[in-house]
């Protein structure tokens, strides 16, 4: 059976990003309901930009220390969103808004991804990004050798991945997701389609690859 490298292009804000997102064949989409992010996108905004989905393009809501009536809002007009979690929530926040939801785990030296895990056991994922001193998205690389094996989370790897790099991301991760945001953007917060192909091509060519190194 072959692997499948499952795409999330992030930080989807226009119409045109949602279309060149799904014509790449990316299996989600990602709405930044967080305010210091150029990425940032109102209620109103997401709603629309989810509503043009295909069925089977999942829309991924990124919140960073959101109040409850935040989520609350996003949840009821958005019914099939599910959350990523990037700030200090506990795992009781996380499932309090009773959706499915995946943890992002800033990956600075010294961090127990395991004990992590542990204490997320009811996220779908856990996302991997790069620590820096800001929330959400990095843009930054982490070392790749901080990851254990064994994480018994399906694994999002994320953090400066571009359709240069992913390749390489995914044969040594072995994700069964993969998420960017700036590796596909012409300026800062806005999406280049070539861009957003070139990386799905990408990560198929991997995935391509992978397979017929065990066949």
């Amino acid at each position: 059976m072959s692997a499948r490298t499952r795409i999330k292009i992030c930080g989807v804000s226009r119409p045109e990003d949602v279309a060149a997102a799904v014509d790449a064949g990316a299996d989600a989409i990602g709405l930044v309901f967080h305010p210091g992010s150029p990425r940032h996108v109102t209620l109103t905004q997401a709603t629309a930009l989810a509503l043009a989905l295909p069925p089977y393009v999942t829309p991924v809501g990124l919140f960073v220390n959101a109040d409850a009536a935040k989520l609350a809002a996003a949840v009821a007009a958005i019914p099939t969103l599910v959350l990523q979690f990037h700030g200090d929530e506990t795992p009781a926040q996380c499932a309090a808004a009773g959706r499915p939801f995946l943890k992002a785990a800033r990956m600075a030296p010294g961090l127990d991804l395991l004990n992590f895990s542990r204490r997320f056991s009811g996220a779908q994922g856990l996302l991997l990004d790069a620590h820096v001193e800001a929330f959400g998205g990095s843009g930054k690389v982490f070392d790749w050798s901080l990851v254990p094996r064994g994480v018994p989370h399906r694994l999002v790897l994320s953090g400066g991945l571009h359709a240069g790099n992913v390749g390489s991301g995914i044969r040594e991760i072995r994700p069964w997701a993969v998420d960017v945001s700036s590796g596909v953007e012409s300026t800062r917060g806005v999406k280049d389609a070539a861009a957003i192909h070139a990386f799905c091509d990408a990560v198929r060519e991997a995935d391509l690859r992978i397979e017929a190194s065990v066949s």
